[in-house]
This record gives C-alpha cells, structure tokens and sequence, in this order.
C-alpha cells in the first residue's frame, strides 16, 4: 500500500515537472528513460543542450527538502544512464545535469527550485 503511494506521487511530480520545464522553454525529449538499471526522470532540450533532470518530489519538510535527496549513488547512477545515452545518440555534444526540487505543501502553493547544472564527486 505505502510503496503504491509513493509511485503515484512520484508520477504527479514527474508530470508538474515536465509541465514546469515546458512552460522555461525546454522540450521534453524523454519522460523515464531507461537503460538497463538506470532510469532518467526527464530528458529536455534547450539552446542546444541536453539536460539529464532528477527529480524530486516531496509532501512534507519532515525528512528535508527533495533537493538534498539526491545522493551521491543516485547521482552515479544519473551519470551512468547519461552515458549509455549518449553512447547510443552519438550526435549529442552538449549536455548538462539539473535537479528539479518539488514541494506540495498542504494548503500551500506548489514551491520549485531548479537546480541548474549540477555535478556531484
């Protein structure tokens, strides 16, 4: 029951984030990209580059913002999935990775936060 929960929450932020990169000018390429065991929440394009976006979605403060859940596995995994996509569209040169923090606050109104190129050690 919890697991499903959470799956159907993480839908909702995957959809008001490719809603909220749509409205900044970027277009949605792909929507939960997968290869192998890596899977990439959004890839978008903007001026040329392609952006590789994590995102996080969370209904409380309880356990911090979304933006500090991105560990350093979830970030090694972003990159490994990046690079099985690049490997397979060769004529991608330029890329980027971003975080897309959402917020759904009872009561409150949706809060992003749009962490832009971003690289993890």
């Amino acid at each position: 029951m919890q697991i499903t929960k959470h799956i159907e929450r993480g839908k909702i932020g995957e959809l008001l984030a490719a809603k909220y990169l749509r409205r900044s000018g970027f277009y949605i390429k792909y929507r939960n990209w997968r290869h192998k065991r890596c899977e990439i929440d959004i890839i978008a394009e903007k001026n040329g580059v392609i952006h590789f976006v994590e995102v996080k979605t969370r209904y409380s403060t309880t356990f911090g913002y979304p933006e500090e859940s991105v560990s350093l596995k979830k970030f090694n995994t972003l990159r490994k999935g990046a690079a099985a996509f690049l490997s397979i569209f060769e004529e991608v040169k330029n890329i980027q990775f971003d975080v897309l923090s959402i917020r759904i606050l009872p009561g409150q109104e949706i809060e992003y936060f749009f962490i832009e190129d971003v690289y993890i050690y």
